[in-house]
């Protein structure tokens, strides 16, 4: 019988509230330290930012490895993770009754007929982004194995709040400072003035019993040129992180680069000219380099030496405090919209989400291309590839690289 390796992947598993979420992740070599503390940290960062709910005092998540790790490492077995929901109620019927009256934006709708009940509640556990602490947390392995592998750095923050937006430009050699700015920022973003006109924003949102989003951004660095591939459309890494970011819940538009701001450009504007230092041979890029990244990174669904840069737009949160025009889904009746203790604005908790999902997907197209059993074979990969890459051209047939092969 003919054996496959096992392609970086997860699932996750859980409802909003049941007893707890899981998550398995499959494909991490063996070696990686997994440390609990880095995933703790992302979860609180998710749990965190300005305008979430009560449900955050509610639950401290944390995670518990439950297979695949021993003294701290991975063994190259399937990982599996659980988080505990403190508020567990899912069967009882007072704390958590059935849901007759869709909220327009809400999986609610689709799924009843989907799935075909009157009952919103058995897709809305499901659909919860309440999932996205599972999600969170098997991505965060990717991100550990993106460092400590190939000493990738992955940075994400809160671009703007509905129209309060921080203009501070992101740079790899600003990296650390970036951080502290969006981690002393109640809304995750990278200023203190922007910081304020979001915070405003939200409380009179929640004044006027309403929901805001925003855009959340994602940047990639150290990444070197053509990870992912241009061979079929199912292995652009554009593709892929695109899937990815579409899939977090209230997410509706995705941008790589300029994204739909490349359709305002000419293409002699638009398109990121490529030089060479010789200085930063060395360097992931190989020394190729441009005077701009309108691309984001990616190029014909392959990495081009430069940031990936990644945003993503969150629309405001389905469930509103004063309802929105619905219907009872027994008796066809005009309704109101009915409550779910929810947020009024999650872009900050979206950005920690996006960050770590962008990071996963990048670490597995990582592993299409160096993966090993283990983080030394896997290291050993990346480092032959870079060292023949940079030997670049290699001997041509006969000698003439003007040659043309027939």
């Amino acid at each position: 019988m003919t054996q496959h390796a096992q392609r970086l992947s997860y699932q996750t598993a859980g409802e909003s509230h049941g007893p707890s979420l899981v998550a398995t992740v499959l494909g991490v070599p063996a070696g990686v330290e997994i440390d609990t503390e880095i995933i703790n940290r992302e979860l609180a960062r998710r749990q965190g930012g300005y305008g979430r709910g009560g449900r955050q005092k509610l639950e401290t998540d944390t995670v518990e490895i439950l297979t695949g790790v021993r003294l701290g490492k991975s063994i190259g077995a399937p990982i599996t993770m659980l988080i505990k929901n403190r508020d567990s109620r899912l069967d009882d019927l007072k704390a958590t009754p059935p849901v007759y009256r869709p909220r327009p934006g809400h999986a609610d709708l689709a799924g009843s007929i989907k799935w075909l009940t009157t009952d919103c509640r058995e897709t809305l556990e499901r659909a919860s982004a309440r999932e996205t602490a599972a999600r969170v947390a098997a991505c965060c392995i990717g991100r550990l194995m993106l460092k400590q592998m190939f000493d990738v750095d992955v940075f994400g923050f809160v671009r703007s709040v509905l129209d309060a937006e921080t203009e501070v430009e992101v740079s790899y050699d600003r990296l650390g400072e970036l951080i502290v700015a969006r981690d002393e920022s109640a809304t995750y973003t990278l200023d203190a003035v922007a910081t304020e006109q979001q915070c405003s924003i939200i409380r009179q949102t929640k004044s006027d019993k309403d929901t805001v989003g925003g855009d959340v951004e994602c940047h990639v660095f150290n990444c070197p040129l053509g990870i992912g591939s241009s061979m079929n459309w199912y292995e652009k890494l554009d593709s892929r992180i695109a899937g990815a970011v579409m899939g977090i819940q209230a997410f509706k538009a995705v941008g790589i680069g300029l994204g739909a701001q490349c359709s305002k450009r000419l293409g002699s504007q638009l398109h990121d000219p490529i030089g060479f230092d010789s200085s930063k041979i060395n360097a992931p890029s190989l020394g190729f380099v441009r005077s701009s990244n309108n691309a984001g990174g990616l190029e014909g669904g392959m990495t081009n030496g430069q940031p990936i840069v990644v945003t993503g737009t969150m629309k405001p949160i389905a469930t509103l405090l004063k309802g929105l025009p619905s219907v009872d889904l027994n008796t066809k009746k005009p309704e109101e919209s009915q409550y779910e203790r929810s947020d009024i604005c999650a872009v900050s908790a979206a950005s920690v989400v996006m960050e770590n999902v962008v990071a996963f997907e990048v670490a597995a197209a990582f592993m299409d291309k160096f993966g090993g059993d283990s983080v030394i074979e896997t290291r050993g990969n990346y480092d032959a590839f870079l060292d023949v890459a940079r030997t670049l051209p290699l001997d041509m047939p006969g000698g003439d690289p003007d040659t043309v092969i027939a």
